[in-house]
Parts: structure tokens; C-alpha cells; sequence
């Protein structure tokens, strides 16, 4: 049975902010990590479209009792111009998906990539020194991307229907991994790793985000995409044969290391 949250006057309010917000999972999760350590706080779903987010962030300035915000969906890159101060991979992959209050100021940080490799991780998978191909240039798509090359991969391609979003993305992870990056397709043939970032697989009319009549059994095909717990990817990819990591994956390996961070338990370099 699950520790009972606490919630009086001295609760610390950490929101999850997202245009939509059923899919998000994460405020339970946080939330009961929060209240096993006996740490007064909740973290709670916010739905701000993009058009009211500057307004709703300066709403968050004023908030004395929220010290931190969780970042999703559609608005990790525009949250990084709110951020005082961001981390190394913050920087590189222009997202952040969390921001700590420190006094006046924010400090931002992009943990999807490393939950993301993490889950990929978990499933016994070693993508060093082999090729990889990312589908989606976006917040998430960007922290993954550098985490990406990080861990060792030989050379990433990065397909994205927004080219200049691809082609800026491209541009500053050239500045950290020279050599490392190619503009990429939908074509996943000659890649060790499949990773999609984007939120196609949420809704029952989106389309494929790849030619999945071109994988092979020897690939690894890993998802954001939590909400269905398997994406139409992830069911095409296994049919074929292929090793996977389903958005939960991510979400699991990174809870952790977010509440932390919200807690002011681990803290971010900046």
C-alpha cells in the first residue's frame, strides 16, 4: 500500500505543464515517490496551451510555494527561454523538460535523454559504436539526440517534417559532436537504433512514423509514445522480431532522477 501524501498549508506544488494533458503520467508517480521519503509536496497536472504559456509562467514567478516545474509536451523548448541558467545538455539540445526555482532566478535541465537511454539500457541493448536514426527534432527529440551521441553512438540522422527545426537541432549538436550528424528519413534500413520522439502513435488516425516494412529482427526500435502502452510502432516492430523500449520505458528510468531533482535532493550543474 502506497505512503499516504501529505497535504496542509506547508505543501510544496510542483506542476507538470502540457498542451494535452492526458497523457501524462508522471504527477501520481512523483508524487508517491515524494510522500515514500516523506517529502511534503504534490506534483500536478497544469493544461496551458501555448498561447497562454508566457502568462502562466509568470504566474509560476510569483508561486512562493512552488520551487520546481516539470516540462512536457508541446512546450520544452519554448521553457528554455524562462530558464536564468541551463545545463550543458540543456544548452546543446535547446529543450528543457524541468526548472528549479533558485531565489529569483530558474535553472533548467533535459533528463529525457538520459531516461530514454536508460529504458534502452534496462532492456540489455548496446548501441555503442553503431548508428543510429531519430525520428522527431523536437524537445524530447533533442535531449535524446544528444544523450544519443553521448553514449557513443558511431553517427546519428535525424529526420524531422520540420527541416528547419532538423537542420537547427543538427546545427548545434555539430558544434559538440563534429562529424557525428546527417540529416535522416523515415527509411530505417542500415540504423542499430530506431528512436522516435514525436507524438505520433497517441491518436488511432496517425500515420507510421517509419517504413516499418523495412526493419529487421537485428534492430532496436524504442518510443516515447506512452498512452497506448504500445504504440502501433512498438506492435509493428515486434511483429517483425525487433528488441523494444515502449515510452514507459522512459518514463520509468527518469522518475527518479525528476523527483530528485524536485526535491532538491540532486541538483542540477549549471
Amino acid at each position: 500500500m502506497g505512503q499516504i501524501m501529505k497535504l496542509d498549508g506547508e505543501t510544496m506544488i510542483f506542476p507538470v505543464v502540457a498542451h494535452p494533458v492526458g497523457q501524462v503520467k508522471s504527477p501520481g508517480a512523483l508524487s508517491q515517490i515524494m510522500a515514500e521519503r516523506d517529502f511534503n509536496g504534490m506534483v500536478v497536472p497544469v493544461h496551458v496551451k501555448p498561447e497562454g504559456l508566457a502568462a502562466w509562467l509568470e504566474g509560476v514567478k510569483v508561486m512562493r510555494n512552488c520551487r520546481g516545474i516539470v516540462v512536457t509536451v508541446p512546450h520544452k523548448i519554448a521553457c528554455l527561454d524562462f530558464c536564468s541558467r541551463v545545463s550543458d545538455r540543456a544548452r546543446a539540445s535547446g529543450a528543457v523538460n524541468i526548472a528549479i526555482r533558485d531565489g529569483d532566478d530558474w535553472i533548467g535541465d533535459a533528463t529525457d535523454g538520459h531516461g530514454y537511454m536508460d529504458g534502452i539500457a534496462a532492456e540489455g541493448f548496446d548501441f555503442a559504436g553503431a548508428p543510429a536514426l531519430l525520428i522527431g527534432a523536437g524537445g524530447a527529440g533533442a535531449a535524446i539526440a544528444y544523450e544519443i551521441l553521448a553514449r557513443g553512438a558511431s553517427g546519428l540522422a535525424i529526420h524531422d517534417i520540420d527541416v528547419a527545426r532538423r537542420d537547427s537541432l543538427i546545427a548545434r549538436l555539430e558544434q559538440r559532436f563534429p562529424g557525428k550528424l546527417r540529416v535522416g528519413g523515415t527509411d530505417p534500413r542500415g540504423f542499430a537504433l530506431i528512436a522516435h520522439a514525436t507524438p505520433l502513435g497517441m491518436r488511432e488516425s496517425d500515420p507510421l512514423p517509419i517504413d516499418v516494412s523495412r526493419l529487421d529482427a537485428d534492430q532496436f526500435v524504442a518510443d516515447v509514445v506512452t498512452r497506448p502502452a504500445v504504440s502501433p510502432l512498438i506492435a509493428a516492430a515486434r511483429a517483425t522480431g525487433c528488441r523494444t523500449m515502449p515510452g514507459s520505458g522512459m518514463f520509468e528510468a527518469q522518475a527518479l532522477l525528476l523527483a530528485e531533482l524536485l526535491m532538491g535532493v540532486r541538483h542540477i550543474a549549471a
